[in-house]
């Protein structure tokens, strides 16, 4: 089993973006000092719920402090960015690296981004399956062709092209976020695996990774990569003495954090939104996640990981939105849960 951190750089009420930034790399390297096995940093665009602009962008400070962990981008939102950009960073910090970069790529949201950055609709909609074949093209062969429509271009060879990084690995890493049968099939079909919200509990988990091998299969994909398909599962991590405690420090501190971030999402064609209560989704995610005790938070993971066949975790740990708290908080989870685990 292996276990690491989530870090969304999330702005909590009466907090400046400097300061959310702050606790994210500081979480980040007290990862590595705890012993964790990785991050994985979250990408939002104009909201405070996160105030990371760019996952890749940070992934590359955080792969310059650390030495042992992989980084992970969680995600890298594809229909906002072009994927020859985005394959040329991640080829750049596999090489430099030696290879502990994780890509994970998502759709988004039909937010106000695909007005920004003049990706629209259509690029949510329609063409991320497009984008997401050409990201992979781009990471596996020496040069590349535009397949045509807005990704039309001349053959151009690859540089740096990953498989020159000094490690056994071709590539980075490419994880698809998924919440929805259509996603699970389209990671299954590519032999990709799965990363999974936080919003979902263990049953749930379990079918879409049932879904997964269906589809794999279906698809002909190899037996040997669909058995060791690593897929990843994101939660909440809050330790305390006692669970009520733990369960208190986040009741208190994330609906502010997660009302003011839900509700600054635009949408970009005026639809209507239906955001979680902050107060009800709080509970659920104390509910569904690793929340009390170091001997609780263990067996919770241990079993979440029996129940869906996931064996890798990526925690938030800074629900408190306290900096001093968070750094206890990452500490506990190397220290106290990790070794329950091995």
């Amino acid at each position: 089993m292996r276990v690491g951190t989530f870090v969304l750089a999330a702005q909590f009420p009466g907090q400046g973006q400097g300061e959310a930034l702050y606790r994210a790399v500081r979480s980040a390297e007290l990862t590595e000092e705890a012993g964790l096995d990785s991050v994985w940093l979250a990408e939002h665009h104009f909201v405070p719920y996160g105030t990371c602009p760019s996952a890749i962008t940070l992934a590359a400070l955080v792969l310059g402090r650390t030495h042992r962990i992989r980084v992970g981008t969680a995600v890298s939102v594809l229909p906002t960015t072009h994927p020859v950009a985005l394959g040329e960073q991640a080829a750049l910090l596999h090489v430099t690296s030696g290879g502990r970069l994780t890509l994970g790529v998502g759709r988004g949201g039909p937010w106000v981004d695909l007005e920004v950055f003049g990706a629209g609709l259509e690029a949510y909609e329609k063409e991320y399956p497009q984008s997401l074949d050409l990201l992979l093209r781009w990471l596996r062969e020496p040069a590349v062709e535009g397949p045509g429509g807005r990704y039309a271009f001349r053959e151009v060879p690859v540089v740096p092209r990953p498989s020159e990084c000094l490690t056994e690995t071709a590539g980075p890493e490419v994880l698809v976020a998924c919440t929805s049968p259509a996603s699970v099939r389209m990671a299954a079909e590519r032999g990709l695996p799965m990363l999974l919200g936080m919003h979902v509990g263990d049953e749930e988990k379990a079918e879409m990774v049932a879904l997964w091998r269906q589809h794999a299969r279906a698809a002909g994909r190899p037996g040997d990569e669909i058995r060791r398909a690593a897929h990843v599962s994101a939660g909440v991590c809050q330790i305390a003495d006692s669970r009520s405690d733990a369960a208190e420090t986040l009741l208190k501190a994330m609906p502010g954090w997660l009302k003011q971030g839900l509700d600054a999402h635009v949408t970009v064609d005026g639809r209507e939104r239906r955001m979680r209560d902050p107060l009800a989704y709080t509970e659920l995610l104390c509910g569904l996640h690793p929340v009390g005790t170091p001997r609780s938070c263990a067996d919770r993971l241990a079993a979440t990981s029996e129940r869906t066949g996931v064996s890798r975790f990526a925690l938030l740990v800074e629900g408190s939105g306290d900096l001093a708290a968070t750094e206890e908080n990452v500490r506990r989870l190397g220290a106290e849960v990790l070794p329950q685990l091995t």
